[in-house]
């Protein structure tokens, strides 16, 4: 199940930036425009949510290789990030999460939202992240003008649009329903805290982050894919409010 669904958003993600490098946009309606986009954003975040599967050793289980050849193959194309440095970079976001050793959390627990996103984008940046994913853009627009046959200034239109705002637009929802909004608790003085999950429908969850919201699930449960944490959450939820045994 693990594999055909991760396999479904990567080969949905190369499907609609096909679809989306073809599109007119000055012949589409708005809408459309929106929808695309949308679109595109979310199946680029979930191009992130199966690498991190695969660093969990969740794609394929048993075979390492595969599995961690595949969650490279998602990071690649996402934006050019080397999974063995993301990997160790959420090992110890695991073992220290809300702590000064947690790559993800903030250096000064007074700092903004946006502060914390800078901090949170710039450690996982590099001139080599920057020239893989400057070089992907780059071959997307080529194959645009090529099998669009559209001219340099409309191809460059459809891969900023479709390609880098969708990806920004990531970045920002992953910060947001998977690390700010989950953690955010853990500034207090104490850092006692632990994570806490975003009381949020499945449905929501979803669309929101792929139940990334259901955070404190995800690291009580680390061996659980992403479609499992739903359940997991249910049954926390149950458990929290059954009656004790007389």
């Amino acid at each position: 199940m693990s594999l055909l669904l991760n396999g479904g958003l990567i080969l949905g993600w190369g499907l609609s930036l096909a679809l989306a490098l073809e599109t007119n946009t000055t012949q589409a309606p708005l809408w459309l425009l929106v929808v695309l986009v949308l679109l595109r954003t979310q199946l680029q975040t979930g191009l992130f949510i199966v690498a991190h599967d695969a660093m969990h050793g969740l794609l394929v289980p048993g075979r390492r290789r595969w599995n961690n050849a595949m969650g490279a193959f998602a990071l690649l194309v996402y934006a050019g990030l080397p999974f063995a440095g993301c990997l160790r970079q959420h090992q110890r976001h695991h073992r220290a999460p809300g702590s000064l050793q947690d790559p993800d959390f903030p250096n000064d627990l007074e700092s903004s939202a946006i502060s914390w996103y800078g901090q949170f984008l710039a450690r996982y940046l590099s001139p080599r992240q920057m020239l893989l994913l400057l070089a992907g853009w780059g071959l997307a627009l080529g194959l645009t003008v090529t099998a669009a046959e559209v001219p340099l200034a409309v191809a460059i239109e459809r891969v900023l649009l479709f390609m880098t705002f969708p990806l920004l637009l990531s970045s920002l929802q992953l910060f947001v329903f998977g690390t700010f909004l989950p953690h955010r608790c853990q500034r207090q003085p104490e850092r006692r805290a632990q994570p806490i999950s975003l009381d949020l429908p499945p449905w929501l969850s979803l669309l929101t982050c792929f139940h990334f919201g259901y955070h404190r699930e995800h690291h009580n449960n680390p061996g659980l894919s992403w479609f499992e944490l739903p359940a997991a959450r249910s049954l926390h939820r149950s458990l929290a409010v059954a009656e004790p045994l007389r």
